[in-house]
């Protein structure tokens, strides 16, 4: 299993890297294209294109980190920064949202003239860098990895940013709509705000230690019960470390005839059977009833359905 993340890792980083190269090499050709056309739409899209570049560029620079060797002040390692990344690009994709809801605004109320001809030529070119990045990036893992899902979704949102600058070009060219450019932006806009608060929100749950949306909490604790020897668990903490790279610490009542030995056993049957549902790491301190715990912080709220 860890043979397989590092190389699902390895993968993840080259589609970031090309993509990132692509991305960043048409995007200085499509801010100079929106400027001369002065095209809102365009210039969203060139706005979010550079975005891209940026959001690529940390995600690179996440898993970079992500291979370096833990320390005594790092025992984890540095893991968690393909979130932070994850994180600064959910942020980055609401913040162009709201400034292109703010430049749309403006141009509806004084629509400037827009060349079409030119942005149509523009933003076909980048339809096609953006299909063609999306399909590399999809090679990836973009399902499980938030890292890159959220690079991916800075791809999503501006291929159908160079769609709709496609069609607000063809609208201004054969009915001469000037509003189909800022009203282009604003639909654009609103996909890049839903797709930047879902991944924000997956961040910060990560980083908040909740429990991963792949592991059902309630079939960890039959599992880990149904084991022979177990009477029941306590203190259940499940969380990701990062993306992939789950957790969990549990206290065990066991029963008092069990030997170290008896545990020992138990204790690899439990982590074997957790490995299937995707938990990593296993750390569960066995104990008897007599144990006493009470005090704990940890034992003062049980795990509910709350968020």
């Amino acid at each position: 299993m860890g043979h397989h993340h590092d190389h699902t890792h390895t993968r993840n980083k080259k589609v970031l890297f090309i993509s990132f190269l692509i991305t960043f090499s048409y995007m200085i050709i499509e801010v100079i294209g929106g400027f001369i056309t002065n095209s809102l739409a365009l210039l969203s899209d060139a706005g979010h294109m550079l975005s891209d570049a940026a959001s690529l560029g940390v995600g690179v620079l996440a898993f970079t980190m992500g291979e370096r060797a833990v320390n005594q002040h790092k025992t984890f390692g540095y893991k968690r920064f393909e979130i932070l990344a994850a994180l600064f690009n959910g942020v980055t994709l609401i913040i162009i949202a709201l400034y292109i809801f703010y430049e749309a605004f403006k141009r509806f109320l004084h629509p400037p003239e827009v060349v079409s001809t030119g942005m149509l030529v523009i933003a076909s070119i980048g339809l096609i860098v953006n299909i063609t990045v999306a399909w590399i990036m999809i090679r990836g893992d973009t399902e499980e990895n938030l890292n890159l899902r959220s690079a991916f979704l800075h791809v999503l949102g501006d291929l159908f940013g160079s769609i709709g600058a496609i069609i607000a070009a063809l609208l201004i060219m054969f009915y001469g709509w000037a509003w189909a450019d800022p009203l282009a932006s604003v639909i654009v806009a609103i996909l890049v705000l839903i797709s930047g608060a879902r991944v924000a929100k997956d961040a910060v749950h990560v980083l908040m230690e909740g429990v991963p949306k792949s592991v059902n909490i309630k079939d960890i604790i039959n599992t880990i019960e149904s084991v022979e020897g177990i009477v029941n668990i306590h203190d259940l903490h499940i969380w990701s470390i990062t993306s992939g790279k789950n957790a969990l610490s549990c206290h065990a009542v066991v029963s008092d005839h069990l030997s170290v030995k008896d545990c020992q056993k138990i204790l690899m049957k439990i982590e074997e059977k957790l490995k299937h549902q995707g938990i990593n790491h296993t750390t569960i301190q066995m104990e008897t009833d007599e144990h006493e715990h009470s005090e704990s912080i940890l034992c003062d709220h049980e795990p509910n359905d709350e968020n």
